[in-house]
């Protein structure tokens, strides 16, 4: 079986239980708003560091699943043109402007990647961050995000799901036990076997958190598939097992020939 095989099957079995899902008030597919907020000053990472010494004379960076487009202005004050490609509009907007309040040119392209790679141009450097776990088709989208790609691909992920986090919570409300694939070792496998000479560095980064503790619980508890009445169970589990400070990190990079 391929790389790209075990990639698909590990996010499939992520997948929450029928049962569970259908008893669930609302979506537990659902992100908080700290994940797309772009701060004026960005610290200095890997990935960000990357990225910027591959921009070219037109200085411009693609940002493929950009949010608010944190990836893609961690380049600035070299950076002189974004664009951004985005499912939802709302996202778009916040992308256009925060390159407005930068200083940055920007165009946007909404829809899936790589459906939307025919009509989007290419730039010097394209960059994908913590987007790659939402990707069961991961071939082609790897390979679209190259052919865009002037002079580097710079992909930045965790390096397990995200979702394993509450699989000790899974286990405590559901007595179900998640799994805890697939890793980023397994996409460099994909890498690999797609036969790319790609580079990638470790790191250890500050763990994304809500705005308090009463908003994290409330996010944890509807991930859960939990009803709203369970919600000062699930903090009260949180304040016993609380999340990590940081998170592992890697930077995945290959240039074009």
């Amino acid at each position: 079986m391929s790389a790209s095989d075990d990639w698909r099957e590990a996010l499939e079995a992520l997948a929450i239980p029928e049962a569970i899902l259908a008893g669930a008030e609302q979506s537990p597919w659902i992100f908080p708003p700290v994940l797309f907020q772009v701060p004026l000053v960005s610290t200095v990472t890997p990935s960000s560091e990357r990225a910027r010494e591959a921009l070219g004379e037109e200085a411009s960076v693609l940002d493929v699943g950009c949010g608010g487009g944190a990836a893609a202005f961690a380049l600035v004050p070299e950076l002189r043109l974004a664009r951004g490609v985005d499912r939802e509009l709302e996202m778009l907007a916040m992308f256009e402007a925060n390159a407005l309040a930068r200083g940055v040119a920007a165009m946007t392209v909404q829809g899936p990647w790589p459906d939307v790679a025919p009509r989007t141009n290419m730039s010097d450097v394209v960059v994908a961050h913590h987007v790659v776990y939402n990707v069961s088709d991961i071939v082609p989208f790897l390979s679209a995000l190259g052919a865009h790609a002037r002079h580097r691909v710079v992909i930045e992920m965790t390096t397990r799901h995200p979702l394993t986090s509450l699989n000790e919570a899974w286990r405590h409300f559901w007595n179900l036990e998640r799994p805890s694939g697939p890793t980023s070792d397994v996409l460099l496998a994909v890498l690999g076997e797609m036969g790319l000479l790609v580079h990638h560095e470790r790191f250890e980064g500050t763990t994304w958190s809500e705005s308090s503790p009463e908003e994290a619980a409330r996010f944890a508890r509807i991930r859960l598939c939990l009803p709203m009445s369970r919600e000062d169970e699930v903090s009260a589990f949180f304040l016993e097992h609380p999340a990590p400070k940081s998170r592992s990190l890697v930077t995945i990079w290959w240039d074009r020939p």
